[in-house]
């Protein structure tokens, strides 16, 4: 069994894993200018159709002195979960690590000056739960033409740009997006898996073909998601909080939310209950459907209370499961 099919087996029996949608949306946490944003935090700037050069702004206050990578992995590795998915670029277009490809990024472009994912792959080391990096290869809001062809239906940003070309688009890839994906697969060790999203009508074959391969090359045990597009993804995949009907004969994940959005917002919609949680949870496992559910930092780099609440209940749940099985 080579690198990538030992791989695959773990993610296989993984079951668990918390996915972190954190970047400057927390900072705005859906009210832009005293009102109130429909939709996901994370989307704010487009939603609102935020202009870059005030969205860019944002980075300036931008100091989460309660981030603590130790916790967050404490608290991931406690509930049972085998893995954290970190977004290292959202669609934002912000890099919440140093970037030497573009120097919108954590390190260079805001006060806190620290690398989270170096943190949380220091974190990762010597517990159950592996590092894997969520990047959004094709969709950037603070690029020309990342996003915003002609047939993208209006995803990119089309307040600050015209509609980009094809060549505008591969020029992109070539210079901030394979780069990226070459540093995370580079700087930080092992890497479980790349999350890729959004593969928008720019994104062609050929595109996620030489994503594809790039990763191949730095990493072959990591594996690749679903929505890298195309077909080509290691792991089967579903739309946003879906879960599969029926048992899974491949490597499978569902992403789900604890609320109505995925980054951060002061209203973020209805949490869900602890026991609505662990029946989302037993309906993926019965399905051998891995759960990737979600948590929103706060921009303090802190989780809300709900979710430590909600978690420390998983937690709670599974050490007496443990402790049952040890007396039976």
């Amino acid at each position: 069994m080579n690198s990538l099919e030992k791989a695959k087996s773990w993610f296989s029996h993984a079951g668990f894993g918390m996915f972190v949608h954190w970047g400057l949306y927390a900072i705005p946490a859906g009210v832009w200018k005293g009102v109130q944003v429909p939709w996901f935090g994370e989307w704010i700037m487009h939603t609102a159709r935020i202009p870059i050069r005030e969205y860019e702004a944002l980075a300036k206050g931008f100091n989460p002195l309660g981030f603590d990578a130790r916790a967050w992995v404490r608290i991931a590795e406690d509930a049972g979960m085998k893995y954290l998915v970190f977004t290292a670029k959202h669609h934002e277009g912000f890099a919440m690590y140093r970037s030497k490809a573009d120097r919108y990024n954590i390190v260079e472009a805001t006060p806190f000056k620290r690398d989270p994912i170096e943190e949380l792959a220091e974190a990762c080391r010597g517990t159950d739960v592996k590092l894997a990096l969520y990047y959004s290869q094709a969709q950037d809001w603070h690029e020309a033409h990342a996003g915003n062809g002609p047939n993208d239906d209006a995803y990119g940003n089309t307040w600050d740009f015209p509609q980009g070309t094809a060549e505008g688009f591969r020029e992109y890839m070539e210079r901030k997006s394979l780069p990226q994906i070459a540093e995370l697969l580079t700087q930080y060790g092992s890497i479980a898996m790349m999350w890729f999203d959004n593969p928008i009508a720019s994104f062609t074959r050929e595109h996620a073909e030489n994503v594809k391969r790039l990763v191949r090359s730095l990493q072959p045990q990591c594996l690749i998601s679903a929505r890298i597009g195309h077909g080509i993804g290691d792991i089967r995949g579903f739309g946003d909080n879906q879960l599969p009907e029926q048992q899974m004969s491949c490597p499978t994940e569902a992403c789900v939310t604890m609320n109505d959005t995925w980054g951060y917002k002061f209203d973020g919609g209805r949490w869900k209950s602890v026991p609505e949680l662990v029946r989302i949870k037993e309906k993926a496992a019965m399905n051998k459907c891995n759960l990737l559910l979600n948590v929103g930092p706060m921009s303090d780099g802190r989780f809300p209370p709900e979710v430590i609440e909600r978690l420390g209940c998983l937690a709670g749940l599974k050490r007496a499961f443990i402790e049952r099985e040890e007396l039976s």
